[in-house]
């Protein structure tokens, strides 16, 4: 079988690719210099590995031998792992959407020989791709004109939607603002089944941290009751594999039954984060096994050999989607010892409400019955050790610096929420977050302070996007507070010098999505909207609000007051789509307290106050004399204190934990 021009790629979305018959390319300045001077229109398709219908598509189209001639003829073709571009992904993703006001992957885009796009659309059967490019071939051959004039207009529209305008007004937010956000999202919660009043269904962590963390400090049963309900309900459902642990991507349905049944290492991340942080709140002993349950998953089929975390699990096996993960009524019974099917077949669901479809059932969990965990833990055994035998998903085994930071993050957050219960397994989620600290600052962090996007079979490569260096910071962040180890508070701080040295924008203090030095695309993009995955501008913002307490640098702290300015009017609109600013926004309107803990027994004082649920406080500790602004000159030999402060002025010291927590509450 011929290979192409993706052959030499590290990224398996586009070693997927490397046998088509299309003379694909890897995106590069060199392809658009040879369609310059060819004068060929550029065809740019993006998608990722896991995608089910970019799947379908390469094995409609892209393997259809007439279809790769006429590519191969009148245009130069180039393939895009969004994973490894998001910089490309977001660029080419806007203009598709201005275009058909809707996107997805996989995004097929024909652009000119500069790379300004003048069609695009998502996934098109062959016959439908054919006529399509036959048609903007013809018209760019005979009247090249008119597709100038179009690019024009539409490359406008493309740098118009990612500007952001400086606020001119001064910074001021309020807790009725604050509640503003929740009253204006709370019409669109679906109160009957979790999430948002509509299919499908994506998780989007960041949300349901924004309305524990207001519902927690605001006193608001509403906001509390919705991630309660939004969290039972996904931990009960298809979503969740309920054999093996961890989330799919998204609920095709308004009941989080059937998945889009890929794995994302980004969802999973967030999750851990967010069912540990619940845990903390409402102690329902469910949360802590999605933790546990999502965490063995990790390490036991997304972990590589130097601790990095792999991207993705994909949705199809043996060519059909969700294979893997569902089972038929026969292979159950055959499974299940029969005195135990009815208790089974109750507690699992397999009856009319767990029917998918051609015989196959969703395992979903029905709380309401009264099983021994011990039975339970048998059942999953005996289905898990059935279903490894079966053809297993296609693994993404490329590791991002990102998302793998969000990783680190959700350990730090399993930490906190189970040292006290689970002190073996809190320790041991430790060590996984510090090893995989320790693989981005050999593998991916760069000497000059930079860092690399992607890593695969030990080769790191694809320069930092912001997203790498913000979730990066807030890892480090996350395991200074932990570690008390200053090495990683200053490697953060180093981080954003850097950052802020090459991606900052000065009129809007925001952060371009690209360092400004690498190699423009058609428009510069400022992410500021929360997705799925936080804007990495969001994270940032964070970021300095951490490090202006930690290091006592006011410049910090206003210039992320300075950056949730610029973002004011759309958060207080739209919650939903910004809810890392609105959690950012709590910070500045409600009590925040920082908790210094100085002395020998500093680390066990600090685990003894994290049964609690304290998202308004920054921590940090010291076992000796440290120079750190919140704990010079606080150590006593032979005493451990716990300062709690809040504007600048502290209590005054207390040795018990219960007292500080007093102090907080």
């Amino acid at each position: 079988m011929s290979e192409n021009q993706l052959s030499g790629e590290t990224s398996p979305y586009l070693l997927q690719h490397a046998h088509n018959p299309v003379h694909w390319r890897a995106w590069g300045n060199d392809v658009f210099e040879q369609a310059e001077a060819e004068n060929k229109l550029v065809i740019i398709s993006i998608g990722y590995s896991s995608c089910h219908w970019c799947h379908v598509m390469e094995r409609e189209t892209f393997e259809d031998s007439a279809a790769a001639a006429l590519m191969n003829e009148h245009f130069i073709s180039i393939k895009v792992d969004r994973e490894e571009r998001p910089d490309v992904d977001r660029v080419y993703m806007t203009a598709v959407q201005l275009m058909t006001r809707q996107g997805g992957w996989p995004l097929n885009v024909v652009a000119l020989p500069d790379g300004r796009p003048v069609w695009g659309g998502t996934y098109f059967p062959t016959q439908n791709w054919m006529q399509a490019l036959t048609s903007i071939y013809e018209i760019y051959r005979d009247e090249p004109e008119k597709v100038l004039s179009y690019a024009e207009k539409l490359h406008e529209g493309i740098v118009q939607s990612e500007l952001v305008k400086a606020n001119p007004e001064e910074p001021t937010f309020s807790q009725e603002e604050t509640q503003a956000i929740f009253y204006n999202w709370q019409s669109s919660f679906d109160t009957v089944r979790g999430g948002p009043d509509r299919a499908p269904k994506f998780p989007l962590p960041n949300n349901y941290q924004f309305l524990l963390h207001f519902g927690h400090l605001d006193s608001n049963q509403e906001a509390l009751e919705q991630v309660e309900l939004t969290l039972n309900q996904m931990a009960c459902g298809g979503i969740f594999d309920q054999v093996g642990g961890g989330f799919a991507r998204y609920s095709t349905d308004e009941e989080w039954k059937v998945p889009h049944f890929e794995k994302m290492l980004y969802d999973n991340a967030q999750l851990v984060s967010l069912y540990s942080q619940a845990y903390r709140k409402f102690r329902n002993p469910l949360y802590a096994e999605v933790v546990m349950e999502t965490l063995n998953w990790i390490d036991r089929e997304m972990t590589g050999s130097k601790g990095e975390f792999f991207s993705a699990l994909d949705a199809d096996s043996e060519g059909e989607e969700g294979k893997y993960y569902i089972w038929t009524l026969d292979e159950l019974k055959s499974l299940i010892p029969e005195d135990e099917w009815l208790n089974f077949a109750d507690f699992y669901q397999v009856n009319e409400k767990g029917y998918w479809e051609n015989g196959n059932y969703i395992l979903l969990k029905n709380t309401q019955l009264s099983i021994p965990p011990e039975t339970i833990a048998k059942w999953q055994r005996i289905l898990f050790e059935a279903r490894e035998k079966r053809e297993r998903p296609g693994l993404d085994d490329k590791a991002l610096t990102s998302w793998n930071a969000l990783m680190i993050s959700g350990y730090v957050e399993a930490y906190k929420a189970l040292i006290n219960e689970y002190p073996d397994k809190a320790r041991a989620y430790l060590k996984k977050a510090l090893r995989n600290a320790e693989w981005i600052l050999q593998k991916q962090n760069g000497k000059d302070g930079s860092l690399f996007h992607s890593y695969r079979n030990g080769q790191s490569s694809i320069d930092g996007l912001l997203e790498d260096y913000a979730f990066a910071q807030a890892a480090f962040l996350d395991l200074f507070e932990l570690s008390f180890d200053t090495k990683f508070l200053l490697q953060a701080q180093e981080w954003l010098s850097f950052t802020t040295a090459n991606f900052q924008d000065e009129s809007t203090g925001l952060f371009y999505t690209r360092n400004l030095k690498a190699d423009p695309l058609i428009a510069r993009s400022l992410e500021t909207n929360d997705n799925v995955i936080p804007a990495s501008n969001s994270v940032m913002a964070h970021n300095l609000f951490r490090m202006s307490h930690y290091l006592d640098k006011p410049a910090y702290h206003l210039q992320a007051e300075k950056m949730l300015n610029q973002v004011k009017e759309q958060v207080l609109r739209y919650g939903e789509g910004y809810s890392n600013w609105a959690l950012l926004m709590i910070n500045f309107t409600y009590p925040y307290f920082e908790v210094a803990i100085c002395g020998e027994r500093a680390k066990s004082k600090y685990n003894a106050m994290q049964n609690n649920y304290l998202p308004n406080t920054l921590w940090i500790g010291s076992e000796k004399e440290s120079e750190l602004p919140l704990l010079e000159n606080r150590y006593q030999s032979g005493q451990t204190k716990i300062y709690v402060c809040q504007n600048k002025v502290c209590q005054l010291p207390v040795e018990e934990p219960q007292r500080a927590l007093d102090l907080i509450h």
